[in-house]
């Protein structure tokens, strides 16, 4: 696997995001060795904020227009942090069992969430679901530093998340 080469397209998308005073997610859905969609968290500043437009929901929603006959099973997701609980649900209802990410979410990361301990349609997919954490996790902790040290962004300024990224080394 090139995990560090989708990484950083993962990490192109979230550099593009912060360019856009946009929290610094991007995320990249690999088909073999070939990118099939990407996403970058949207509106998370500006004033349709809101918390749907994350980066794989974003790049979820590029698939399914571009590719919607694509075997979803053989598809793996690069995020520059980790997927939350809402992203690493929709993702895995549509079918994804293969998630790589760069950086924790240590407010709301949800790759640790137990499956086998939830109703049956999760348990099933439990069996099933590789993660792989910290793929460049510097290069991407580095771009939420930036996010968090700008008077520009006010996105999550002051949380669990924003001490917990700014107290790292």
């Amino acid at each position: 696997m090139h995990h560090e080469t989708f990484m950083r397209l993962a990490l192109q998308q979230a550099r593009q995001a912060l360019a856009s005073n946009e929290f610094p997610v991007g995320a990249v859905i690999i088909a073999g060795n070939e990118p099939v969609a990407v996403g970058r968290r949207e509106n998370s500043q500006s004033e349709t904020a809101n918390e749907l437009d994350h980066a794989e929901i974003v790049a979820l929603r590029d698939l399914l227009a571009r590719r919607p006959d694509i075997d979803r099973q053989t598809l793996t997701v690069y995020s520059t942090m980790e997927p939350c609980l809402m992203c690493y649900s929709a993702l895995l209802l549509n079918g994804i069992r293969t998630f790589v990410y760069a950086y924790e979410d240590a407010m709301g990361g949800g790759t640790g969430l137990e499956l086998a301990h939830l109703a049956p349609l999760y348990q099933t997919m439990a069996p099933e679901v590789r993660i792989l954490p910290n793929i460049l996790r510097q290069e991407s902790l580095d771009l939420f530093k930036t996010f968090f040290t700008s008077p520009e962004n006010n996105y999550w300024q002051g949380s669990l998340l924003a001490e917990y990224t700014l107290a790292q080394p």
